[in-house]
């Protein structure tokens, strides 16, 4: 008996067995390969997106203005109504337009004024 045990301490013929794993064929590799492109590019495409949509958001002073808003913005273009009018309804104003025509009201910038003739706020007469 006590053979046997040292036999089987000493002459371990068991292997562990290993698991067979079938080769992986060419197509089956480019077809993971495309499908990894195709998840990668549509989380960029999501990514680029959201960044677009951020952008827009964040940085957007292209809010309404509110009546008393209005009445001001319309008495600083009345102060330049010898070069230039207005080319939109008042109601299409923004606070970004506002700012603009204080900006030029305050530093007397013609620039301010020329980008609010590229934007296609005023039109000059």
């Amino acid at each position: 008996m006590i053979k046997e045990i040292l036999d089987k301490f000493f002459k371990t013929t068991q292997t562990t067995p290993q698991p067979k794993e079938p080769p992986i064929s060419q197509a089956e590799v480019e077809a993971l390969i495309n499908a990894k492109l195709k998840e990668h590019a549509a989380t960029i495409e999501n990514v680029v997106a959201e960044k677009v949509i951020e952008k827009q958001n964040a940085g957007e002073d292209d809010y309404k203005l509110t009546s008393k808003q209005v009445e001001y913005a319309l008495s600083l273009i009345d102060k330049v109504k010898d070069e230039f009018e207005l080319a939109i309804a008042p109601t299409e104003l923004t606070v970004k337009d506002l700012n603009r025509l204080i900006a030029y009201q305050r530093y007397k910038n013609k620039g301010t004024l020329i980008n609010l003739l590229k934007k296609g706020v005023l039109k000059k007469k």
